[in-house]
């Protein structure tokens, strides 16, 4: 059986709309310049189109991470945190690794967002794009 088995119970979909204009304005970046292009020129480029659609977004914020209690030296930094929940990683690589997916779990785990969006900008044709809930 699936969720269409059962049309009465709605199945939790967090930050989807939310997902909706990510993606939308992911999108646009890519239609706009195109793919082959370095990840920093992406973050840039989405962080301007992010604040002209009015997305609230904090960039490259740091996450403690702690080892029994304390605090390490090391931090993780992830390219974008959207909407309060939703952690984004962008890429600029021929397909998406199984690391990529690991490095952006670690992310929402570490900052306690339910939401994850892996970007790559890279391929010529379209953005490709996947989404991970925890």
């Amino acid at each position: 059986m699936d969720a269409s088995s059962f049309p009465d119970i709605e199945i939790a979909t967090p930050f989807k709309n939310e997902g909706y204009a990510l993606v939308g304005a992911a999108f646009e970046v890519h239609r706009t310049i195109g793919g082959g292009l370095l990840e920093e020129v992406y973050q840039e480029c989405l962080e301007m189109e992010l604040a002209a659609r009015g997305i609230p977004f904090v960039a490259k914020q740091a996450l403690s991470i702690y080892y029994k209690g304390q605090q390490l030296r090391k931090c993780y930094i992830p390219d974008l945190c959207v909407y309060g929940g939703v952690v984004v990683e962008l890429k600029a690589v021929g397909e998406f690794l199984p690391e990529h997916v690991a490095q952006l779990m670690n992310y929402m785990r570490l900052a306690r967002k339910p939401v994850g969006y892996l970007l790559n900008f890279a391929p010529l044709d379209k953005l490709r794009w996947q989404r991970f809930i925890l």
